[in-house]
């Protein structure tokens, strides 16, 4: 991988991919144990089951999605990575970018999870979601993607 302009290498693609999953797996279970915890006080109330269970799983997503999009900006203000990032030894570049920059970075990507307990609208979501990921592999060499576009920023490999 060459490096750019700047000296810094760019994240490659697999790294990027890997943080996202290791984060993944954590906004994951704890979706599931809402999830979980919210149908069984849907059915307590006296919801219908089938309402319950789609009613939960939609507050869920919900709440998970803004979990993950809330803890991403803040991650990335603070420390300018998150903990999936951390692992794989990447960071997101320049540090000194305002907090509202990084409020659009984190809504645009993956501030969409937020919509996948939405019938037909998860679908939607779910193809955003993955035409992100396209689109930073096709950017060559920077391997940008939209969200790192709108908000002046880059993922680059942590020298530290």
């Amino acid at each position: 991988m060459e490096a750019t302009r700047t000296g810094v290498r760019p994240a490659e693609w697999w790294e990027r991919l890997a943080a996202r999953l290791i984060e993944g797996v954590a906004f994951g279970v704890f979706y599931y144990i809402l999830f979980i915890a919210l149908w069984v006080s849907f059915r307590t109330v006296g919801a219908p089951e089938l309402s319950a269970g789609r009613l939960a799983g939609a507050v869920a997503w919900f709440t998970a999605g803004l979990a993950y999009t809330a803890y991403e900006w803040e991650a990335l203000c603070g420390a300018g990575r998150t903990f999936g990032k951390a692992i794989m030894k990447i960071q997101v570049t320049p540090d000194d970018l305002p907090r509202r920059a990084l409020l659009k970075r984190a809504l645009l990507y993956p501030g969409p999870v937020m919509l996948l307990g939405i019938p037909l609208v998860n679908l939607l979501a779910g193809i955003f979601l993955f035409a992100v990921g396209m689109l930073i592999l096709i950017d060559r060499p920077a391997q940008r993607g939209p969200h790192d576009r709108l908000a002046g920023t880059r993922v680059v490999k942590d020298l530290r």
